[in-house]
């Protein structure tokens, strides 16, 4: 739909920002891409990055509750558990999921390279003695598809563009 504009001096036909591009849901990220981001994030040695990747695809939190996740929920003993039960911030009903063995290691990696016990988070912020804020996550080179109006929302992990370097509806067929 064109949206014309009227100017005293000369008529011009501007066109919607947002024509030819996908719009309403997003379909989910096909496994390649799932591997290729991980491959990316393993080659650049961004253990936090990874384990909060991988982490979101077991996991299938919203953002808010994954980086508010602590380290007693996922690796009470120093390392990550096979199961774990969260409380969604959101519903306020538990969520129990499954904790691959890739996803255990990339958290084990994280925590060995994090080092510092004192902080009760697995994903601690700028500032210690928090958690990492959403915001804090997007800036970090980690992307999310949103579902929710104030973008809270972690349905599905996305990369910057240079993992992906085509997103047109021809090459997001799952093959």
């Amino acid at each position: 739909m064109d949206t014309h504009v009227h100017n005293q001096t000369h008529s011009r036909v501007t066109q919607p920002w947002n024509k030819g591009k996908l719009t309403g849901a997003k379909p989910p990220l096909s496994p390649k891409y799932v591997w290729a981001i991980r491959t990316r994030l393993q080659l650049l040695k961004r253990l936090r990055d990874l384990a909060l990747f991988n982490l979101a695809i077991d996991s299938k939190l919203r953002g808010c509750d994954l980086v508010g996740l602590r380290i007693a929920d996922i690796a009470p003993h120093g390392y990550a558990v096979d199961r774990a039960s969260v409380r969604q911030r959101k519903t306020g009903r538990p969520v129990r999921f499954e904790i691959t063995e890739q996803t255990r290691q990339a958290i084990d990696d994280h925590l060995s390279q994090q080092g510092d016990d004192s902080v009760p988070y697995l994903f601690p912020g700028r500032c210690s003695a928090s958690h990492l804020t959403t915001r804090q996550r997007l800036a970090s080179g980690v992307g999310t598809h949103t579902d929710d109006q104030d973008g809270s929302s972690l349905t599905v992990m996305r990369f910057i563009s240079s993992v992906s370097p085509s997103r047109s509806p021809q090459s997001q067929e799952i093959q």
